[in-house]
């Protein structure tokens, strides 16, 4: 496995690969790497003859600043981790490579990205599409795998290849969790053992609520999982939507849509945690 920090060093070994008909994956990653992330590695390993991983905590896709200084980045132990489930490049830029001057470019795939994380982070997923599509124009690859855990982010990011006409297969690859049913996060090492105690309440609050589901309307089972977090200690809703799972929008009733998914965003303490859960799917 190589260690490259400079695109047009990551670009020319490529570029020798691809002409002796090898296939390129890429798993774009943020670092503070789990299991989760090591599954969309194997997948791709499994899927290419090459498999790159982006290490790069993302600035233009924080709102936050202090979520941005506090995201947890592990590099000497992510590449372990790397080498260990067989991928071939780990590509570690610094901002300045990245961005070598201000990326001003806007992007809209409205309805997609105006509701739930798009309407309580502004900019994040242009800042999404920013790094992505930069990763996708430096690794050009035949395949890019993405965490179904970031439901909102893999529709965003399928409508741009869409729209950009991006020659890319898009991966979406399942939720991972803990086997008490924790949704794996880089951001469940900021947990202490109380929050993590806590924040276990949003996957059992949701396993729960699809066999709610079964025997209750849209909105009973919205208000079911909004009053079941509500009064859990240590946790604060930030907001709880039942969609449409690939427009994205609200839906009103079981049979509106074949494919139903409940999106939840929960505070705990003070992290930041999502989650989502399939009621419906083709």
């Amino acid at each position: 496995m190589r260690v490259v920090n400079i695109i047009e060093g990551l670009q020319a070994e490529l570029s020798a690969l691809k002409a002796q008909g090898k296939t390129v994956g890429l798993v774009p990653t943020m670092g503070a790497l789990h299991a989760g992330h090591a599954s969309l590695v194997k997948r791709s390993v499994a899927e290419n003859d090459v498999t790159v991983v982006s290490v790069f905590v993302n600035p233009t896709q924080f709102n936050d600043k202090i979520d941005l200084i506090k995201y947890p980045r592990t590099l000497d132990a992510d590449c372990k981790l790397l080498e260990a489930n067989g991928a071939s490049f780990v590509f570690a830029p610094s901002v300045e490579e990245i961005y070598p001057q201000e990326d001003t470019r806007q992007f809209s795939f409205a309805p997609l990205d105006t509701v739930m994380e798009g309407a309580f982070r502004p900019g994040h997923f242009n800042g999404v599409c920013q790094i992505v599509s930069r990763l996708f124009d430096v690794v050009q690859p035949h395949k890019a795998y993405f965490g179904e855990k970031d439901f909102q982010q893999l529709a965003i990011i399928r409508e741009m290849v869409r729209q950009l006409h991006y020659n890319v297969e898009i991966v979406g690859c399942p939720i991972l969790r803990e086997e008490d049913g924790l949704a794996l996060s880089s951001r469940n090492a900021r947990l202490s053992a109380s929050e993590r105690e806590n924040a276990l309440k949003i996957s059992q609050v949701l396993f729960k609520s699809r066999t709610f589901a079964a025997t209750h309307s849209v909105s009973e089972t919205q208000q079911f999982v909004e009053d079941a977090i509500t009064v859990q200690p240590g946790l604060r809703l930030e907001y709880f939507e039942i969609v449409d799972g690939n427009t994205l929008q609200r839906v009103g009733y079981w049979e509106e849509t074949p494919y139903v998914v409940g999106c939840i965003t929960v505070f705990c303490g003070e992290v930041r945690l999502i989650d989502n859960i399939k009621y419906k799917e083709l």
